[in-house]
């Protein structure tokens, strides 16, 4: 068998790029920027006034004068005004500095009244103050985004700022989940005693989703040959992407591995030294997408999917790999068998701000609902058997 590095590994040679493609800014939420996003222009454009109040001169209020005629009022958006040695402008906040002010005095200290702004006695000013100056945050053409960002709500404000309607991303990879098993009932359907509800192929769909990927779909199979055959070879055709859950193991109805070959899908892989998730299958199709053929049991699907599916389709749009997480564990865990053990957890933050991970303990590797709360999973390696309270382990968020 693959150690776990050396089947991600495996998966991530096989994977090829997307092409790019534009969509209105309106729609890059959680796509991947294919180009870097450059400033339009000087942030802030102008000296921008921070607090509403006066602007003024710093040497007229350095003379004592602590009142000062109102010339007019500037709001934000107005273009800006020349100011008359002597006087003040009623500014707001965000408008544009008036010509020849360099000092801002807020409205809680001032007075107003007969035509004039009277400042509160014993005010003390600096020059400048509550002016956001030209170009202090960045420059125009700085490059603001990275290609292979992925785009977040923050990243939208950024591109809406370098003036893009339109933004260059990864294409959406069309991905086809398909869940397989006679005993898989929909939820909303009438089930039978020795049925169970379909779970994986609604939480694979969810976890691509909230990664980014909503182009996916789900399509139930039962355990029959020509079924499988028949529907698989559509789904081939018509899918970048296609992910498997169930049918990879060693029983009698584990039909998968030999229909994929039967349609020229070659494998790359089966099985990994990894618990949950030793079945787990990988391999390429005739015109190249990837196949994920992942183990049937809900806590190796959702782990395996994690683990190999969705970086394999980050690396695809492009996005830059995120820094490696850590956490320290709560407490000891003991792990006999030689494999590298994926372990749930949830984070909690220590007093000292360090991430500790609290074991979840799941009753084999169905037992989906324990899932339910956690934050993710840490990696015990291979090599080990007892990790201690306090080790510093690899942490995956779901």
């Amino acid at each position: 068998m693959l150690t776990t590095s050396e089947a991600r590994a495996r998966v991530l040679a096989a994977i090829k790029p997307l092409p790019a493609t534009t969509v209105p800014l309106a729609e890059a939420t959680g796509r991947v920027l294919a180009e870097a996003a450059v400033a339009e222009r000087d942030q802030p454009p102008f000296d921008r006034v921070t607090m509403d109040g006066i602007a003024l001169r710093h040497a007229d209020y350095a003379t004592l004068t602590r009142s000062f005629p109102i010339q007019a009022t500037q709001l934000a958006g107005d273009p800006a005004l020349s100011l008359e040695p002597g006087h003040c402008i009623e500014i707001m906040t965000g408008a544009a500095l008036p010509e020849h002010a360099d000092l801002v005095i807020p409205v809680e200290r001032i007075t107003v009244n007969d035509g004039a702004a009277h400042v509160e006695a014993n005010y003390a000013v600096q020059e400048r103050q509550f002016i956001h100056a030209r170009a202090s945050d960045y420059k125009e053409g700085k490059e603001l985004l990275r290609k292979g960002t992925r785009i977040r709500p923050m990243e939208i404000a950024v591109l809406a700022s370098c003036g893009l309607a339109e933004v260059t991303v990864a294409a959406q990879p069309a991905v086809t989940v398909i869940s397989t098993g006679d005993e898989l009932v929909q939820a909303g359907q009438p089930i039978a005693p020795e049925q169970i509800r379909m779970s994986n192929g609604p939480a694979i769909v969810a976890m691509l989703q909230e990664h980014g990927y909503s182009n996916s779909t789900h399509d139930h199979l039962p355990d029959d040959k020509d079924t499988l055959r028949e529907r698989i070879a559509t789904h081939l055709e018509q899918s970048d992407v296609l992910i498997l859950s169930g049918g990879v193991s060693r029983g009698k109805a584990d039909y998968v591995p030999e229909i994929l070959a039967d349609l020229g899908v070659s494998v790359d892989f089966h099985r990994v030294s990894q618990r949950p998730g030793k079945p787990m299958w990988f391999g390429t199709g005739p015109a190249g997408q990837p196949v994920f053929a992942l183990p049937g049991n809900p806590v190796s699907t959702l782990v395996c999917c994690r683990q190999y599916v969705v970086p394999a389709l980050d690396k695809a749009s492009g996005e830059t790999p995120p820094p490696q997480l850590f956490a320290n564990l709560s407490e000891d865990v003991t792990f006999k068998p030689n494999l590298t053990y994926f372990v749930p957890v949830r984070i909690v933050t220590s007093a000292a701000g360090h991430s500790v991970a609290m074991p979840v303990r799941t009753n084999t590797s169905g037992d989906f609902a324990a899932l339910a709360g956690t934050t993710g999973y840490v990696e015990l390696a291979m090599s080990q058997t007892l990790f201690r309270a306090g080790s510093t382990l690899p942490l995956t968020r779901w």
